[in-house]
């Protein structure tokens, strides 16, 4: 256990959080800049702060990792070198990166910078992890919703570091999935700027019937995240950073948070699993930081749980433990952590004057830091020389320094005298260049800057546009094999079983239709274990291709299941500048779909070859292991569809597939780009998609017909009923 490395990586929402996790134990701090941060709202560190927190960091052995974890607009990738270079210069340690346009940019052109692949970028198993690995991360931020065994698997399969969320707040969502901010009031979550709608009260409904009782409306909101008592088995399943949430809180909380894991963490690695005990006290500190209606553990050791829903609202104010709070205001907010060293003060008579300083494990690879400083020749005495015990009270004063001596001795030869003054100036010289020292041993060159020669895109060729559509019921298939504008027909996997692939490919052939089978939105172990049972109807039912819903489904259908057919990348893998879009063509996307959050000027700046822009439906905004049904009514094992009300009146449809356990939220209106014509005309998409969900054949047909008349044959057509443009006109921030 003892030569075990574990990280306790804590969140920094500022300057002041940053040194109170460091002074509390911390082996690493997460941290973000002025831009590209999930936690845009958070009090985030500028250049001069974030230079200087490198330098802090690393002063008390520990290491920095910046978030560039948002998605970025093919205009913001200009500034990102620009951004990242003094950073990189100065030592900084890792980026977490969620966006695989940035991912291989920073790859490229700051080679010796380790990147962590974002709990936003949703890995959920091997495959991902091995993706993230080939393409150069040395880091993965697993989903929340990963059990043990799970990680234990990527500890065995993969040879990467393992980053696992241990406390602090859990998403109703998997992390990069959530577009329900965004859609409801322009706030994405995938830009940091999240307005945690799951936090908000709704009523469940069905057939007209309210099933959630009147103080349980907060069936999104899940308690927070407490570990404590399963650490050992994060520990034993591969898991080597803690990751504490919290960025968005204050230093105290920090520094409280991180103080409780230090002295598991440490017990655990002496005493082990049998020498492993949870003090209550230490649960009630936690609480007494942040109490959202309790803990639970999250999902290491089950798939969801109606007990890990807050369900009531969170007490608006409840008296502080105050004295609690002092004590960690004064032991790790306002305290000054202080570096020990050893020094040696030579002082001889007519020979300049030596302070040679030590300090153990700050040097490279946890070996000691020496240097020596020198000062002025020191004279005769005529009266007074300096005595032992003076020299050592002069110099051993590290005032507002970082240090303080551990051990301090003197060497004296002859009477010699040196003023106070340049004693002073010895011990100043000497403490500044350890400090100095210290920090170079992390600068870098700079990174090789991108040559932009400033040469306009050239667009490419105009294509012939064709319509699509995805539907999740079979009935709806037979009908739109029926519309001739139709070129490609996709089969949800989650709702439609393997019985039905080979009938429906069938129907498409016949129709002249291409057929592909949609994948799940998420693919863990028992996607996995699924799609390896139906390995045989997957290969007789004859699809064209797949549409690709995860990254972890693109290794897994080509090395696992030996997959060649065509592949159409969906909006889920993110595409929101030209390099992403590159980095998923090399990844074998034979096509991709447009970003849902971009709105249509921002689509123009993309490159459109192959591209499919959705253009009707409910757009899912939220994917989850949780399950509404059982929270509020208990499991039946029967997929089917609830309602979510809101406090404004709006009704989220909810479905929930039991196939994959697995429940998804859509929005209140569907989209629909009609009267939209010109403006996607101009994008000259290779595809138009229509996807339906719970649509009624003849209510699919009517709605793939209008689309044809106004898309393709030129005439005006309108649908009934309340839509929205969605992001098309208006984006995110």
């Amino acid at each position: 256990m003892k030569n075990r490395k574990v990280e306790i990586l804590a969140p920094a929402g500022s300057y002041e959080s940053m040194t109170a996790a460091v002074c509390a134990g911390a082996d690493a701090v997460y941290v973000g800049g002025t831009r590209f941060g999930a936690r845009a709202y958070a009090n985030n560190l500028d250049e001069e702060a974030m230079l200087r927190a490198i330098d802090y960091v690393h002063l008390h052995r520990c290491r920095l990792y910046m978030t560039v974890n948002t998605l970025m607009k093919e205009e913001e990738t200009e500034g990102l070198f620009d951004y990242l270079e003094p950073c990189y210069r100065q030592g900084l340690d890792a980026a977490i990166v969620q966006d695989m346009g940035a991912f291989s940019y920073l790859k490229e052109y700051f080679p010796d910078l380790h990147l962590h692949a974002s709990t936003q970028m949703t890995i959920t198993g091997v495959y991902g992890a091995a993706l993230l690995k080939k393409l150069g991360a040395s880091r993965v931020v697993t989903a929340r919703e990963l059990s043990l065994e799970e990680i234990g698997r990527i500890r065995d399969e993969v040879d990467i570091e393992i980053e696992s969320f241990v406390h602090g707040a859990l998403c109703y969502c998997y992390s990069g999935q959530c577009l329900m901010s965004s859609l409801i009031g322009g706030r994405s979550g995938n830009r940091g700027r999240c307005a945690q709608t799951c936090r908000l009260p709704y009523e469940v409904r069905q057939g007209g019937k309210t099933l959630n009782k009147k103080d349980e409306k907060y069936v999104l909101s899940l308690k927070d995240l407490c570990t404590l008592d399963i650490l050992p088995d994060i520990l034993e399943a591969g898991v080597t950073s803690l990751k504490i949430e919290g960025r968005m809180k204050s230093p105290r909380y920090t520094a409280g948070v991180v103080s409780v894991y230090r002295k598991y963490v440490d017990l655990y690695l002496k005493e082990g699993r049998g020498g492993y005990r949870v003090d209550e006290a230490d649960r009630r500190i936690l609480l007494d930081l942040f109490d959202r209606g309790g803990f639970s553990d999250g999902y290491y050791r089950e798939h969801n749980g109606r007990h890990m829903v807050a369900l009531k609202e969170k007490p608006a104010f409840r008296e502080g433990n105050q004295q609690l709070f002092d004590y960690l205001d004064r032991t790790y907010v306002e305290a000054e952590r202080k570096e020990p060293i050893e020094g040696k003060v030579i002082l001889r008579e007519n020979a300049p004057t030596q302070l040679i300083l030590t300090a153990e494990g700050l040097g490279k690879d946890g070996s000691a830091l020496r240097v020596c400083a020198e000062g002025p020749e020191a004279q005769s005495a005529r009266s007074q020389p300096v005595t032992e015990e003076k020299l050592l009270k002069q110099m051993g004063k590290t005032g507002g320094t970082p240090f303080v001596f551990r051990r301090l001795e003197a060497e004296l030869e002859g009477a010699p005298f040196l003023p106070v003054q340049a004693l002073n100036e010895l011990r100043r010289t000497g403490l500044v260049l350890l400090e100095k020292e210290a920090a170079a041993l992390y600068r870098r060159a700079g990174g090789t800057a991108e040559e932009r020669d400033g040469s306009p895109v050239t667009p490419p060729e105009k294509q012939r546009t064709v319509l699509t559509a995805s539907a999740e019921r079979e009935d709806v298939i037979r009908k739109l094999a029926g519309v001739p504008e139709i070129a490609r027909i996709y089969v949800d996997s989650g709702q439609i079983g393997p019985s039905r692939w080979k009938d429906l490919a069938r129907i498409c052939r016949e129709s002249g239709k291409e057929c592909f089978l949609a994948l799940p939105q998420i693919f863990r172990k028992r996607e996995e274990e699924y799609f390896l049972r139906e390995r045989e109807s997957l290969q007789q039912a004859g699809f064209d291709g797949c549409l690709i819903r995860s990254a972890e489904e693109i290794l897994f259908l080509k090395e696992k299941m030996g997959y060649e057919g065509r592949l159409i990348f969906d909006s889920s893998l993110y595409t929101f500048n030209r390099r992403a879009q590159e980095v998923m063509r090399n990844l074998g996307a034979d096509g991709l779909t447009y970003p849902l959050e971009l709105n249509g000027s921002e689509l123009s700046a993309l490159d459109c070859r192959g591209e499919e822009l959705v253009a009707y439906g409910y757009l899912p905004v939220m994917v989850s292991a949780q399950c509404i049904r059982r929270t509020v009514s208990g499991c039946d094992r029967t997929p089917g569809l609830l309602k979510l009300k809101d406090r404004m009146g709006k009704e989220f449809t909810v479905r929930n597939c039991c196939r994959f356990c697995s429940n998804t939220i859509y929005n209140t209106a569907p989209l629909s780009l009609l009267g939209q014509e010109k403006k996607a005309a101009g994008l000259n998409p290779a595809a138009l998609r229509l996807q339906f969900t719970w649509e009624e054949p003849g209510e699919a047909a009517a709605i793939a017909e209008a689309f044809a008349e106004s898309f393709f044959r030129g005439r005006e057509a309108s649908l009934p009923g309340e839509f929205t443009k969605g992001h098309f006109r208006r984006g995110v921030e």
